[in-house]
């Protein structure tokens, strides 16, 4: 089965990527490639919506999409675990439609996000330092957003990461608990590290990717598991478990 795509977001970098990856792979075929002037009807008829634009173009395209029973792989930042769960009454009233949302392709972020969060049932302070190229327009990313929830999740029962700076806007965003540092400079394509600190030890996870090569894989197969899924998936994590069921 080829499945046609639909790229919401296509002169982006993240969008010139998934074009060149559903034109190299011979399960994929480009259905429509939309931009800012593009009209959202164009993507019906798509197997698979993939959508790399803003948050606020985002939740349009989103929109659509399950009105229209259709699936859609979402890679824009902004997607919140409370913006997610307002998706769920419109998943269930079209039960045809389905959102793979993915703050981070790459598979070496899935891990370091999973090992922050298995890190974060020992430790009560906690900070996450995140840095992406001059050019991102939002912060704190996606990624950053999505592993400090992972760590509230997994310390539930437990007290929460004890915030420091509380009042002192110099001491980052805090979600889910967690302070967030976000750091937009030009040579740094994307970085994050998790700072656990003990007494008298300092652990700290960290990834990097040096280009968006690196959500290659993680791209292609979120593609395919959105072409046979129902409801919301979140995370890489998710798409690769889905993936062992096909």
């Amino acid at each position: 089965m080829t499945i046609k795509v639909a790229v919401v977001g296509a002169t982006g970098r993240m969008g010139k990527l998934v074009l060149d990856l559903i034109d190299a792979s011979q399960h994929t075929s480009l259905h429509a490639a939309l931009d800012s002037r593009s009209e959202l009807i164009e993507i019906l008829g798509a197997d698979v919506v993939f959508d790399v634009t803003r948050l606020e173009v985002s939740e349009s395209v989103v929109d659509f999409a399950i009105s229209n029973g259709m699936k859609v792989v979402v890679g824009t930042s902004g997607w919140s675990a409370a913006k997610l769960a307002q998706l769920e009454p419109k998943l269930k009233a079209n039960p045809g439609s389905a959102v793979v949302v993915i703050p981070n392709f790459s598979i070496g972020s899935m891990l370091a996000s999973s090992f922050a969060a298995q890190a974060a049932k020992f430790f009560e302070s906690i900070e996450i330092v995140e840095a992406h190229h001059a050019g991102k327009i939002d912060s704190p990313s996606g990624t950053a957003v999505r592993t400090a929830e992972m760590i509230s999740e997994a310390r539930e029962g437990l007290t929460q990461p004890l915030i420091p700076g509380v009042g002192q806007t110099a001491r980052g965003e805090i979600v889910a608990g967690v302070p967030i540092h976000s750091l937009r400079l030009a040579g740094v394509a994307a970085k994050q590290d998790v700072h656990f600190g003990g007494v008298s030890e300092l652990l700290t996870i960290s990834h990097e990717t040096s280009s968006v090569q690196a959500y290659s894989h993680g791209i292609l197969l979120s593609i395919r598991v959105a072409a046979h899924a129902s409801g919301s998936l979140v995370g890489l994590q998710a798409v690769v478990d889905a993936s062992s069921k096909l």
